[in-house]
């Protein structure tokens, strides 16, 4: 059993990185189930598959590799983004109910997590089955967030901009709950891993909705290369630096 931890540690990149993962996982998951015509059934069914085999790999894997750990992490927000589009529009429970619905799933997985390993950390991700249990937390997490963005933007009225402004004001306060010292950590990662998926969902709405809408009216694929040249960008400048300079 391997010791270390297969998540990369939660710096100021990680965070940029998931924002830019989450609103990749917008654009690319709208740009299969609609600018290609798929539907959100077969859309989901897609990226299921896409997201068990990059978990497979993942899973598999000896240590951290940035780049297959954010392939992992995209494949959960573009079959989030389908499946919660699926729930809240095909079933008709609406952007509220598939809201309410997928947060008791996502604190449904948190506490089997915890009830079969004792501890939901991300420095305890460090065997298969530890690796297992975040995974289905954060598939469920990352569809929960396209919910609520979905929720926040239309059905609440705040609109893309307005929605990516709250999002962005409760990022800021679990940001500030660093600084008491009586809060915990792990509760901490979660919410923001909670939060920055709404951010990124109406984000990329924002990018690529209609402007009758309220968006820029951009190409889905266009913005999704976009996005992941940017991650892309980010992730080879934390390698650069992390580094040491050959002597």
């Amino acid at each position: 059993m391997s010791n270390a931890s297969k998540v990369p540690a939660a710096t100021l990149a990680f965070w940029v990185v998931k924002i830019l993962a989450t609103t990749l996982g917008e654009t690319g998951g709208d740009a299969l189930s609609m600018s290609a015509g798929f539907g959100y059934l077969l859309g989901t069914a897609v990226f299921a598959v896409v997201f068990l085999v990059a978990v497979a790999f993942q899973v598999r894997a000896k240590t951290y590799h940035p780049a297959l750990y954010w392939t992992t992490v995209v494949a959960t927000t573009t079959v989030g983004t389908t499946l919660a589009d699926f729930a809240d529009r095909s079933l008709g429970i609406g952007y509220l109910g598939g809201s309410l619905l997928l947060s008791g799933l996502l604190l449904a997985s948190l506490v089997a997590w915890y009830r079969a390993l004792g501890s939901v950390a991300i420095a305890s991700v460090n065997t298969p089955r530890a690796e297992m249990h975040y995974w289905v937390t954060i598939m469920f997490s990352q569809t929960l967030g396209t919910a609520l963005g979905d929720w926040t933007a239309d059905d609440a009225g705040f609109g893309y901009l307005g929605s990516a402004a709250v999002f962005g004001g409760l990022l800021a306060m679990v940001a500030a709950g660093l600084l008491w010292r009586r809060c915990s950590r792990t509760a901490l990662f979660w919410l923001a891993f909670v939060l920055t998926r709404p951010l990124g969902a109406v984000v990329g709405d924002f990018l690529d909705k209609p402007l009758a809408k309220g968006g820029l009216d951009l190409s889905r694929v266009g913005a999704s290369l976009m996005l992941l040249l940017a991650m892309a960008g980010v992730l080879w400048l934390t390698h650069r630096r992390a580094t040491p300079p050959a002597t």
